[in-house]
């Protein structure tokens, strides 16, 4: 039973990052003039890095680690850098709601065929329904935006990519977390990609920075849609397998299609609606159910 309660309390603390996280693209839209991607997305990754590393040495959370992999750590810093310019391209291309679920509807099949292979998860009958309806879901929501004209294929091919990195993340933060703790992981994840991204800012400084709408937006990125939120995503990942995190997080591409329809004014047909339904069945069943295992 205690199992039961912290694979469901793992699910709702993955699912509220998931959240968090579809304000992301949503910000993006609502920064200045001149924002580009990649400007976003490292300022992102370079703020949120920062407040990690800092949470994880005020808390101590280091203290007691013996031995660090490389390699795993490695591969999550240069996915958590490369999805940023992937998303922020893909989403500015193709629009936030069409170009978030193509991301995070091909992050729960990579992530169960790695988990499956690299870390020998074997996830239940519930991530199957649940990961069919959140992939379909996000399909047709797809399939609305084409209709709507919004799809650009470059933009989805970006989208496609930033998906496939998030999941090589996911991986690897399950790997790292085992007898370490998520904050120190997060510390070191965030702040190597920051490092990487930080040249971006660096030979080009942001002059819509000076705008206060767009300092809000960097901060917004940064803490709430970033640090936050992979704050509670790792603490659930300690609780939940791989492939039942990812799939969970097909609540951020259903947060960003709200945002996009109701405040950006995007389009939405019932196709899309449809859509919406079918994530947010998809993502209910896995959260109840905690995303359990079955030997």
């Amino acid at each position: 039973m205690l199992e039961k309660h912290g694979s469901v309390r793992g699910a709702l603390l993955v699912l509220c990052g998931a959240v968090l996280w579809g304000t992301t693209g949503t910000s993006q839209a609502l920064a200045p003039v001149g924002a580009t991607s990649l400007e976003v997305g490292a300022l992102r990754v370079v703020i949120g890095g920062a407040a990690l590393l800092a949470l994880a040495l005020a808390k101590r959370s280091f203290r007691g680690v013996v031995g660090w992999p490389v390699l795993p750590t490695l591969i999550a810093i240069l996915a958590t850098a490369a999805y940023q310019p992937l998303f922020f391209t893909g989403t500015a291309r193709t629009g936030v709601a069409v170009g978030t679920l193509t991301a995070l509807a091909t992050a729960p099949v990579v992530s169960g065929v790695l988990g499956y292979f690299a870390l020998g998860e074997r996830p239940s009958r519930v991530w199957y329904l649940s990961s069919l309806l959140a992939v379909g879901g996000c399909s047709l929501l797809t399939l609305a935006g084409d209709a709507g004209g919004t799809v650009n294929p470059v933009g989805m091919l970006f989208s496609t990519g930033a998906g496939a990195a998030y999941a090589v993340f996911v991986l690897s933060s399950k790997f790292l977390v085992k007898g370490r703790s998520p904050d120190a992981v997060n510390g070191v994840v965030f702040a190597g990609a920051g490092l990487v991204l930080l040249p971006v800012l660096l030979a080009n400084p942001p002059a819509w920075l000076a705008d206060p709408r767009g300092l809000a937006v960097a901060l917004h990125l940064g803490l709430f849609a970033t640090a936050l939120p992979y704050f509670l995503f790792l603490k659930g990942l300690k609780l939940v397998p791989a492939s039942t995190s990812v799939t969970l997080t097909a609540a951020e591409p259903l947060t960003a299609s709200l945002l996009g329809v109701f405040l950006l004014g995007e389009r939405m047909s019932c196709i899309g609606w449809t859509g919406i339904v079918m994530t947010f069945v998809g993502v209910s069943l896995l959260a109840l159910g905690g995303g359990e295992e079955r030997d």
